[in-house]
């Protein structure tokens, strides 16, 4: 009796060790994927730091616009997002933007009041060259158009809830500018944050960050979505950018 109840211990004392071995290993993957997901989320975290350390700051700020939620500066973001959309480098259009802003016009009226050819002397100065007779032109027409239907008050736009389709109506103001505003303009609207286009999330990808919109908006405060969005399209411009927010994460 007392070798079977041996045998039968061992046997069971066998199972009893290879069942919690079992269990340990089970536990021990289950914690090592929570491990591993926190680690990327780390990653992922230092890397956007990275961003807005390296090249946070939005388009309106570089061009000295001080976003708020008023007909002004909202208007300067319209005149900059037009200038930024077409096929021209970023750092010019941020200069034609801030000429025409120093030449006075800063609000529809003053540049619906400006000449033709004093639109297009303030573009020179900012070396908008290439296209600164046509886009002085648009700029004219927009500002009459905003002036004639809506006061001149960008926020009039939001009322029916149509803002992008609205924006498309403007001379010069395609898909892209309608991106490149709202892009900026979530600091002051809210309602269309985390607003994380296209272009923003091939510069996520680059520097080895989710796409997804709403992942992204969770790596930082909501206070500095915006600046990560912008920080995600200078990075999808610029190669050698990327490759220093990666360097320094």
């Amino acid at each position: 009796m007392t070798g079977k109840t041996r045998k039968n211990g061992g046997k069971n004392g066998a199972r009893t060790q290879g069942g919690s071995a079992a269990r340990q290993r089970k536990a021990g993957g289950a914690g090592g994927a929570a491990g591993t997901k926190q680690t990327t989320q780390t990653k992922q975290q230092r890397t956007a730091q990275a961003l807005l350390d390296r090249c946070g700051q939005t388009y309106a700020r570089q061009a000295g616009i001080r976003l708020r939620d008023t007909p002004a500066p909202l208007y300067q973001l319209l005149v900059l997002a037009h200038l930024l959309s077409a096929r021209i480098r970023a750092e010019v259009a941020v200069d034609a933007a801030r000429a025409l802003f120093d030449a006075g016009m800063r609000d529809p009226r003053r540049m619906a009041e400006a000449s033709w050819q004093q639109r297009v002397d303030a573009l020179g100065v900012g070396h908008y060259r290439r296209y600164d007779e046509r886009t002085a032109t648009q700029l004219g027409d927009e500002a009459g158009l905003l002036l004639d239907r809506f006061g001149g008050d960008l926020r009039r736009m939001r009322e029916d809830g149509k803002l992008g389709s609205r924006l498309r109506e403007l001379p010069g103001i395609g898909p892209m500018g309608v991106d490149i505003f709202l892009r900026e303009a979530q600091a002051v609207w809210p309602e269309y944050a985390p607003y994380i286009d296209r272009k923003a999330q091939d510069g996520a990808a680059r520097v080895g960050l989710p796409r997804s919109p709403k992942a992204l908006a969770g790596l930082v405060a909501d206070e500095d979505v915006p600046r990560l969005t912008a920080g995600l399209v200078r990075v999808a411009l610029d190669r050698s950018l990327a490759e220093e927010v990666r360097a320094g994460a």
